[in-house]
């Protein structure tokens, strides 16, 4: 059987991490890399013997179509860069990350999906993506209760991300520290650009939705050494949930992970990626595929091997 052709959107954090699993999958090969003009031919290393072009047009020109654009890019981005691979009749999948607006792109791109004849899987990083498919598995065991999600400590590519995009901010990175109770604060460590204004930073960052929900503190730092000494990709979750199931109170379910962000949001999205092949046309998000189409090789074998 041909391998499942995929073509990765943006060399950033998670792009690179995206070829790398694309890399390990049996079933899997890798196109290319789309990219901004200005950034084709550059940082070879991080692409691995992948080539590079500046548009899709350029891509399948030389390399043919693919089945699969794994989009990389930042969240905000997504709905347009989504609804460009999906009308081009290729399926996609993405970890947009801002919670409350995911169930709006689901209904926006399966739109678009449904008359491109493709399927897309959008939120379909770790946080949205498998910890969604937890805490629904959760309360299917214990109905009624509450589930607790717990976050951190580590960085947020999202947050980290939403900073950089602040006027004024050359770098910055989003530490996410747990208060308790699925609350959490939010750390950025920023370097501004010359002559910024701290305080208007500290003012943009604190309206900015990605922040303006959460408990703030932003530290300045003055090089981009002093903030790599801080930013390395650890975070991990933990999950509870207290309830009961049937008329039977005191069940107590917990899930917890330690994990290098990037890689795996790269793994659930290479991952997904297979999936889309499996699925009707339409949008869907990961608690709405089956957890089978997510593994290579045959269903059964995995029937015989996990149930």
């Amino acid at each position: 059987m041909a391998p499942i052709s995929v073509l990765v959107h943006g060399l950033g954090n998670i792009g690179r991490c995206v070829i790398q699993s694309v890399e390990t999958a049996p079933d899997m090969e890798c196109l290319g890399v789309v990219r901004t003009p200005s950034s084709v031919g550059s940082k070879t290393l991080d692409l691995r013997g992948v080539q590079d072009f500046d548009s899709l047009e350029s891509l399948i020109k030389a390399k043919g179509k693919p089945q699969v654009a794994i989009i990389c890019g930042p969240s905000r981005l997504v709905p347009e860069d989504a609804e460009r691979y999906l009308k081009a009749g290729l399926n996609t999948v993405d970890s947009f990350d801002i919670h409350d607006q995911v169930p709006a792109l689901v209904e926006k791109l399966g739109r678009t999906a449904v008359e491109a004849g493709s399927a897309a899987i959008t939120a379909a990083g770790w946080d949205p993506g498998t910890d969604s498919v937890m805490r629904a598995i959760f309360e299917a065991m214990a109905p009624a209760g509450t589930t607790f999600t717990n976050f951190g400590r580590g960085r947020s590519m999202g947050h980290s991300v939403a900073a950089r995009a602040i006027k004024g901010v050359a770098e910055a990175t989003s530490i996410t520290i747990p208060i308790g109770g699925g609350r959490h604060s939010r750390l950025v460590y920023v370097l501004p650009e010359a002559g910024a204004a701290k305080e208007e930073i500290k003012s943009l960052l604190a309206s900015d939705d990605y922040f303006s929900h959460d408990p703030l503190d932003v530290r300045f730092v003055d090089s981009r050494a002093e903030l790599e000494a801080v930013a390395d990709n650890s975070h991990g979750v933990l999950m509870e949930r207290i309830g009961s199931s049937g008329q039977t109170s005191n069940q107590r379910l917990s899930f917890d992970m330690r994990i290098d962000n990037p890689a795996l949001t790269a793994q659930v999205l290479v991952s997904s990626a297979r999936a889309t092949t499996r699925l009707n046309p339409g949008s869907y998000t990961l608690i709405d595929v089956p957890p089978v189409a997510l593994l290579p090789g045959d269903r059964m074998r995995h029937v015989a091997r996990l149930v």
